[in-house]
């Protein structure tokens, strides 16, 4: 019997696990290899870990869990919960099971990208969601924001801060003329014509046989559970304008007692960072419960 089982072993998994292994709580890890930005080739804005390779950073945060010996890492998918709080049972889709008194869902998200040619590609290359995180490498350079939804238009007026800004609608919106008045006061140019496809590094190819040169495009993503997991054991999620996740309490338990839930799964807006900083409040508080059960 596990004290808790971490599904998820990315930046928000790792960072819960730690407090539960400094703990000295029984913890086992159970991931499946996806995280999120393993497609960017640098992590920016982390303190400490800026431009370094995300891979790095994760192996070595397993590297430092493992040295605990209370935490158990299994490289695997979680397709099942079963049981209730102080007796769950997860199922593995290799015919396992494991046993514990506390799950946290750490799973992380699955980005809806718009369905242009080439966009897929270059995600986490030179298609970015954070200013945050990619701004800062552009180089003051031009910046594309392909309109995906409502978000977009808050996308658009913030990266004039990062760059020169043409807003791409791309027929996903219908700009109103306050909007359009607020565009410009931002000094960002407006281009209703439809992309035909993303091409060379950041070109964007519009239907009228225009191509728009750009240092980075970034575009307002809605992201959703990355598997069907927590839907399934029954947690409630809820919409909210920036994704579909799991609701939690302040202390990150789910609708259902002894289930907890951190990171891009849980919350918004996502980073590295906040995933971590929401996963290392989690395990406390799944300590806690473990203290005074409640």
């Amino acid at each position: 019997m596990q004290d808790v089982i971490v599904i998820g072993g990315s930046y928000a998994g790792m960072a819960a696990a730690l407090q539960l292994a400094r703990a000295r709580r029984k913890v086992l890890v159970v991931d499946a290899g996806q995280r999120r930005n393993r497609f960017a080739r640098h992590s920016h804005g982390f303190l400490g870990q800026d431009g370094v390779d995300p891979a790095r950073i994760s192996a070595e945060a397993r590297r430092q869990l493992l040295a605990y010996p209370t935490v158990t890492w299994i490289e695997g998918e979680a397709v099942a919960i079963s049981g209730c709080k102080d007796d769950f049972r997860l199922a593995r889709a290799d015919g396992t099971a494991h046993a514990g008194r506390r799950i946290l869902l750490a799973t992380g998200v699955r980005d809806r990208l718009p369905d242009i040619p080439g966009l897929p590609e270059r995600w986490g290359k030179t298609v970015f969601h954070c200013p945050y995180c990619h701004g800062y490498e552009l180089d003051q350079g031009r910046i594309g924001v392909i309109a995906a939804g409502a978000m977009s238009l808050h996308q658009a007026k913030l990266l004039p801060e990062w760059g020169e800004v043409a807003f791409l609608t791309n027929g996903a919106l219908t700009l109103e003329p306050e909007q359009r008045d607020d565009l410009r006061s931002r000094g960002v140019a407006v281009e209703e014509t439809p992309i035909a496809r993303i091409a060379g590094e950041a070109e964007v190819e519009l239907r009228d046989g225009r191509v728009l040169p750009f240092a980075g495009l970034f575009t307002a993503t809605r992201t959703e559970p990355a598997g069907p997991l927590a839907e399934a054991a029954g947690c409630e999620l809820i919409e909210t304008p920036m994704a579909r996740q799991i609701l939690t309490d302040e202390t990150k338990e789910t609708s259902l007692p002894g289930i907890f839930a951190c990171g891009d799964v849980a919350r918004a807006p996502h980073s590295v960072s906040l995933a971590v900083d929401d996963g290392a409040w989690a395990g406390a508080q799944l300590h806690r419960s473990l203290v005074w059960p409640g």
